[in-house]
């Protein structure tokens, strides 16, 4: 911007008249029409040499009067959320710690992805804690633990706003639970498999990744209320924690082969899919046995499409990445926060994996 003062010169171009004409106005002589007049007081007055007082006769302007101008406004600092997943071998988990690093940049703040190896509630608490004053919004897929509970009250009594994902935690002011109902995907899966098991008789084997998580112990029940009321045919033999490792799924997956002979139906609650895939594969079973897990990964993909696996319960983790950091940012943001509906349970089989998978 030009702050250079308006001369005789510009008044009199502006106005389209001569200098003098613009110097006899000035100084109030007389010899010019009150037309003429109006123009060159009208174009100081634009130009800023003129101030029009209440009066409503002109006066020069003092430049000391000119207001100064305001300071350069710094550059206002991303939102900084920070989401705390378990670590691990999880295909699931991985896609969605991408996704929130995906959906954060389009939202134009900033994530911070942390990992938590094990099941450790006390870690996970310490972690929590050491957040409050150091985060805008933090997510979690926590155990439903005491120590975990605790730690978010505080986190939230400091003004930072907490959400859960995947898996609720109960008794706890949050700023809302994104996920799947995971009773309703237990129930789902509990269902299908008792149609792809048919009329035959036989035990089902029930993996659970850790029962700590509620999601995973919601998914139980649903998947033994489904069986109970509609699928008298099927028993659950053997219930095996794997701690959502594929090595320990492996080796749990194979045991229970070789301990049940008349096993005509397995349900992994959690990760590790690619190792009850592997023992199934190396049984020669496949085919016998149904086999029902969780999410679409590229795993899960080749065991659908194999025959191996029948059907992957899918919680979609980029909608979930997505809503998640939408939710956090109107949270910290201070916006009325709607309840929220759980999202879509989206059953996938090898018919209809989406084709834009992996893209």
């Amino acid at each position: 911007m030009d702050n250079r003062r308006a001369t005789l010169t510009d008044i009199a171009a502006k106005a389209k008249v001569s200098k003098t004409t613009v110097d006899r106005v000035l100084n109030g002589r007389d010899g010019v029409k009150e037309r003429t007049r109006n123009q060159v007081l009208s174009a100081a007055i634009s130009l800023g040499y003129l101030s029009q007082d209440e009066a409503g006769v002109p006066r020069v302007i003092d430049v000391e009067e000119l207001p100064a101008p305001p300071p350069a406004a710094e550059p206002a600092r991303p939102l900084v959320l920070d989401f705390v997943l378990p670590g691990g071998a999880n295909m699931f988990i991985t896609m969605l710690a991408a996704g929130l690093t995906r959906a954060a940049q389009k939202e134009g703040v900033e994530a911070r992805v942390r990992s938590i190896k094990g099941f450790d509630p006390e870690a996970l608490a310490e972690v929590l804690s050491g957040l409050a004053g150091q985060s805008q919004g933090i997510g979690v897929i926590g155990v439903d633990h005491p120590a975990v509970r605790e730690a978010i009250r505080n986190v939230a009594r400091s003004g930072v706003p907490v959400l859960t994902l995947v898996s609720d935690i109960s008794n706890v002011a949050t700023a809302g639970y994104v996920g799947i109902d995971n009773r309703t995907a237990g129930r789902l899966a509990g269902h299908l498999l008792g149609r792809f098991v048919g009329k035959r008789a036989g035990s089902v084997a029930l993996f659970a990744g850790a029962l700590a998580y509620r999601g995973h112990e919601e998914r139980e029940m649903g998947f033994r209320h489904v069986l109970q009321e509609r699928y008298p045919n099927l028993v659950i033999a053997v219930h095996r924690e794997i701690q959502d490792d594929p090595t320990r799924a492996y080796a749990e997956a194979k045991a229970v082969l070789s301990e049940l002979p008349d096993l005509v139906g397995l349900y992994n609650i959690g990760a590790g899919n690619r190792g009850v895939g592997q023992a199934l594969s190396e049984s020669g079973r496949a085919g016998d046995i149904v086999f029902v897990g969780h999410d679409l990964s590229e795993h899960t993909r080749r065991l659908l499409l194999s025959g191996v696996m029948d059907v992957a319960i899918d919680q979609n983790p980029e909608a979930l990445a997505r809503l998640s950091v939408q939710r956090l940012v109107a949270a910290v943001r201070g916006e009325v926060l709607a309840p929220l509906s759980p999202l879509p349970v989206l059953p996938v089989f090898s018919e209809n994996i989406p084709a834009d998978f992996g893209d």
